[in-house]
């Protein structure tokens, strides 16, 4: 998504936000058709403490309903190592939505403020600031000009230059994006016919430095009688799905790793599942910048040109957090308020 904007504090600011899918949402992908309640098909929990919500929306005068669970005393923890499966309490202090997801809670509360300035299938592929105006120019070869542009697109784009920079990103902003170490991603939700598997489970040697792997209960806190069952993967964790077909294959997969440690429970109350491919993703590509990515790369990669060109997104932080959304939509409040300072 890129934004532009009149940098005039004296005057309204026309802004055009550019989307290159046909779709608003990026990495908060929801479906609704699954089972009873939205599955979060990419972007998930609340990492931090609800009010961060309020500070989102940044209208004190709107009264956020949206609802929001924490897991409590009933929550548990499976560990699955040397086959043995052990069971333990849940510490998790993240938080769930409740019959909603971040892209429900965007669409409910910032989406309304900007739908006329929004168009969808304009994929940005240059990005011209070599004269007094900043020059877009998109696939179909239409151009779209103003004062500065905020770029806020997957960090993936700008390293494999989907994008083209006129001039190219300063050297170390570049070299920033090309040491950048960025995960590929997937989920997958599967219903089950009986509930077999604690509130999380951890299978051993799958988080590390090169990727994360957990099955999680993804209906925990909804209003629901059906059981999803989630997977979550990135990096090095995420390839072995990813390599198979989406529909048998990656079933069977998944139920022989699961009957292993529930002694065939999940091929028993097996119904249907849902996966998502984020390295397939048009305009995406990706999961995220990896956890274990090096702390310097963000602020050297969100730097400002000129104070014409600016980045936001959850990978453009200041170097102690990033990946999640409430980043990206703190890292897009610092770009806004420097893209309208005088």
């Amino acid at each position: 998504m890129v934004w532009r904007a009149k940098k005039n504090p004296s005057l309204p600011i026309p802004a055009s936000l550019f989307e290159a899918a046909a779709r608003h949402g990026g990495r908060i992908k929801t479906d609704v058709n699954f089972a009873d309640f939205p599955i979060p098909l990419g972007g998930e929990w609340l990492h931090v403490e609800a009010d961060e919500l309020k500070r989102i929306v940044g209208d004190e005068s709107v009264l956020i309903e949206t609802e929001i669970v924490g897991y409590g005393s009933d929550a548990t923890v499976g560990y699955f190592q040397d086959g043995e499966f052990s069971l333990g309490p849940s510490d998790d202090t993240d938080l769930k939505f409740v019959g909603e997801t971040w892209l429900t809670f965007f669409e409910t509360y910032v989406l309304p403020s900007v739908t006329d300035q929004l168009q969808l299938e304009t994929e940005i592929v240059t990005v011209d600031y070599s004269g007094p105006e900043v020059v877009l120019t998109d696939r179909s070869g239409g151009e779209h000009r103003g004062d500065a542009v905020l770029v806020a697109v997957p960090p993936k784009i700008i390293k494999d230059k989907a994008i083209k920079f006129v001039p190219d990103l300063p050297v170390g902003q570049r070299e920033a994006f090309d040491a950048a170490n960025i995960w590929g991603g997937m989920k997958v939700f599967i219903e089950f016919a009986e509930r077999f598997y604690p509130t999380a489970l951890v299978v051993a040697d799958t988080n590390d430095n090169d990727g994360q792997k957990l099955y999680y209960d993804a209906a925990y806190g909804q209003r629901t009688a059906t059981n999803v069952l989630g997977l979550f993967t990135v990096g090095d964790q995420s390839i072995p799905y990813q390599e198979l077909d989406p529909g048998e294959a990656l079933r069977d997969y998944i139920l022989a790793e699961l009957d292993e440690i529930f002694d065939g429970a999940a091929t028993r109350n097996y119904v249907k599942h849902i996966s998502q491919n984020w390295n397939e993703e048009r305009f995406i590509g990706q999961a995220y910048l990896a956890d274990s990515g090096d702390w310097r790369l963000p602020p050297r990669m969100r730097e400002a040109i000129d104070g014409r060109v600016l980045f936001a997104g959850a990978s453009f932080t200041g170097g102690s957090d990033w990946g999640s959304v409430h980043t990206a939509a703190a890292s897009a409040r610092r770009a806004v308020s420097e893209l309208l300072s005088p």
